[in-house]
């Protein structure tokens, strides 16, 4: 995979992602299309509003080369990720790139949880990762390349009350991620895992501002994080520069698992 950016030596990619409607999903998206990549997203009820990417200086002035592609898929469903990437190894090839950034809460006590909000955020943080990387891995192995990304969180190291669901899931990204990084690391292909801290994303934008700076309190670097800073980090992991890189917890998180 070549990752540079001139405009002479640059081959664009096919670039997943997984929950990219919004959040931190979307501006990873976005990133990789301003690199020129072939962007596909996936949502599973609402579709993304028209995004508007300025294409970089000294590239292609073309709006269609910045297209954002998102199709509905039901991340739960082998059915339904079957069918999406066979449409997307139709149109656009095989995924260079498969980040996975799907996800639900359901936050509740455990004492309070019912089976179905366990089993949903289960199925859709965690089941979901085995179900799509288990349809894309194999023509990953057979042209031995490929960068996997999992969006994991600051609660899977931490804990938080009222998210056992939740951090039960995040946790079993790292060790499925660390994994399958030693199973496919001959192949040259390398399986890392993000953690975000605080970010805001929507989730936040219905906390006041004192809600806003108790939280920020908590973190070292006594901000919250921006959808920016996780992404820049995903698409370092997916460039040529990190190609040794694999199997690697890296947290963006103004430091809030440091000693975790």
């Amino acid at each position: 995979m070549n990752n540079e950016t001139s405009t002479d030596a640059y081959s664009p990619r096919t670039v997943v992602v997984t929950g990219g409607s919004r959040g931190i999903g979307l501006e990873i998206a976005k990133q990789f299309q301003l690199l020129g990549d072939k962007v596909i997203i996936t949502y599973n009820h609402t579709a993304p509003a028209a995004i508007d990417v300025n294409p970089p200086a000294g590239h292609d002035d073309s709006r269609e080369l910045y297209k954002l592609h998102s199709f509905s898929c039901d991340v739960t469903s082998s059915e339904s990720i079957d069918g999406f990437f066979t449409y997307v190894e139709n149109e656009f090839g095989t995924p260079d790139v498969l980040i996975l950034a799907a996800g639900i809460n359901d936050d509740s006590l455990l004492i309070r949880m019912g089976e179905d909000k366990w089993s949903n955020v289960i199925d859709t943080n965690l089941n979901s990762a085995y179900k799509i990387t288990h349809r894309v891995l194999p023509s990953m192995i057979r042209r031995r390349s490929g960068r996997i990304i999992l969006i994991s969180s600051v609660v899977a190291m931490m804990g938080n009350a009222g998210q056992t669901n939740y951090a039960a899931a995040k946790a079993g990204l790292i060790g499925f991620g660390r994994s399958l990084a030693r199973e496919v690391a001959a192949r040259s292909i390398t399986v890392n895992i993000v953690i975000p801290g605080l970010t805001d994303t929507d989730m936040l934008s219905a906390l006041s501002k004192e809600q806003l700076d108790a939280l920020a309190s908590k973190v070292p670097m006594g901000r919250i994080g921006t959808t920016k800073e996780v992404a820049a980090g995903v698409k370092f992991l997916a460039s040529q520069e990190a190609s040794y890189i694999t199997g690697a917890v890296i947290p963006i998180d103004g430091g809030m698992v440091m000693g975790y």
